[in-house]
């Protein structure tokens, strides 16, 4: 009986988000959170930011979108920062470390970039092993659980008050 040897897995590849990429990852949002994603505290935040799509990722694999992570320029009090979200990866290729990749690839291009800090509302169990802390003083347009309002600093900066357009 011969064994066949195991084929190793391919390479990731995370290229930066383009008007190209919007059809399949709208198609993957939807799949991913529903309709009900529209009702939530992050979108209100997506609303009156600025995207930055060379801070935002997808993986791509045979034409198809399997993940996607987008950034948000807005402001944290006076202090600019980013917001991170939605971030999307098709069933199919969750636990694999998929989203943690695009998250980390997303965080680097906002620190290289300039950026203060990163903000999110996520579950701390995921995020925490990213360098994600509860960020307590940071203040969403909306209700959320305390407890899902977490951040991640590149600068000494305090992370308080009400996000906000950029001014």
């Amino acid at each position: 009986m011969s064994l066949e040897p195991c084929r190793p897995a391919p390479a990731l590849t995370l290229v930066n988000e383009t008007p190209a990429h919007g059809a399949a990852i709208e198609a993957l949002l939807i799949r991913a959170f529903g309709p009900g994603r529209f009702a939530k505290v992050s979108e209100r935040v997506r609303e009156f930011a600025d995207f930055a799509p060379e801070l935002s990722f997808v993986q791509v694999e045979d034409g198809r979108v399997l993940g996607s992570v987008r950034m948000w320029r807005v402001a944290c009090g006076d202090q600019p920062i980013v917001f991170l979200g939605p971030l999307a990866v098709e069933e199919s290729e969750r636990k694999h470390g998929l989203g943690a990749l695009l998250v980390e690839r997303a965080c680097a291009a906002a620190q290289a970039a300039g950026e203060a800090a990163v903000v999110l509302v996520g579950d701390m169990p995921f995020f925490g092993r990213l360098g994600f802390v509860i960020a307590t003083d940071v203040v969403l347009p909306g209700p959320v659980d305390p407890r899902r309002v977490l951040g991640r600093r590149f600068a000494p900066i305090e992370l308080s008050g009400a996000v906000k357009p950029r001014a």
